[in-house]
Parts: C-alpha cells; sequence; structure tokens
C-alpha cells in the first residue's frame, strides 16, 4: 500500500464516520463544529487564546473568529482579559457552555465508541491510537 492509498481510506473513514455522527439527532442547537469547539474548551483548565484554540479545531482562523464571536453571542462561551498580556483575550466555557458540552458529549461519545467498536477489535483499537499519535506528533 502506497502512503497515498493509506491516506485515502484514513480520509474516507473520517468522511464515513462524519457523516454517519452529523445525521444523528443529539446536537440540541450546536452544530458539530460549535460542539468540537466547546469540547476543546471543555479539556483546558484554564481559559485558552484564541491562536491556542485554533491548534485544535479544523478551521481557519477567520472562520474560527466568526464562530467564536458567535459562541460568545449565545452565551455559550465568554472572553477574559488575558493577565500575561494586556492586549490578549482568553476563551473559557460558560456554565450554559459546559452544560451544553456534556448533553452534547455523552450522546455522542456513545455514538463514538459504537461506531469504532463495531468495526475494530480492542487490540485494532490499540493500534489506531498508536497510529494516529504518531502522525500527530510527527507532523506537529
Amino acid at each position: 500500500m502506497t502512503a497515498n492509498e493509506a491516506w485515502e481510506a484514513l480520509m474516507t473513514a473520517h468522511a464515513v464516520l462524519m457523516k454517519g455522527f452529523a445525521a444523528e439527532d443529539i446536537w440540541q442547537d450546536v452544530s458539530m463544529r460549535e460542539y468540537d469547539v466547546l469540547y476543546t474548551l471543555s479539556k483546558c483548565p484554564e481559559p485558552l487564546r484564541q491562536s491556542e484554540l485554533n491548534r485544535h479545531v479544523l478551521l481557519s482562523q477567520p472562520a474560527l473568529s466568526r464562530l467564536v464571536d458567535r459562541l460568545v453571542d449565545r452565551g455559550f462561551i465568554e472572553r477574559h482579559n488575558d493577565p500575561a498580556d494586556g492586549r490578549g483575550v482568553r476563551l473559557a466555557l460558560t456554565e450554559k457552555g459546559r452544560d451544553t458540552q456534556q448533553k452534547v458529549g455523552r450522546p455522542h461519545a456513545r455514538s463514538v465508541a459504537r461506531a469504532v467498536t463495531t468495526a475494530l477489535n480492542p487490540e485494532e483499537l490499540r493500534q489506531l491510537e498508536i497510529l494516529c499519535r504518531k502522525l500527530a506528533k510527527g507532523n506537529a
């Protein structure tokens, strides 16, 4: 198998899984992209700069800026002054954002687990994790 064939297989698997997840009736009043931002912020012990957030989501900087503005306007995230940089701003979940992330996240996590464990056995899951982490680390 060539590198391009492996890449195509990875992207096809991603597309198929994401279409299935998008079709589920779990997203409440957030899109999958909005949920991705809420999920990323939920994993952070302290507010993040937008540039840091951008490293973890698959959006361009301008698209992320617009999405953050919408999430702030809707009360899911809030901006805080950056104590280390008076001009900087950090982003954090509000209580509403955390609650929404958890309510959407529980069924989404079950969907992800169901999708991957249906196709892969435990050893294959470990191999997939190792390979994906290796790819991410090698190209960071």
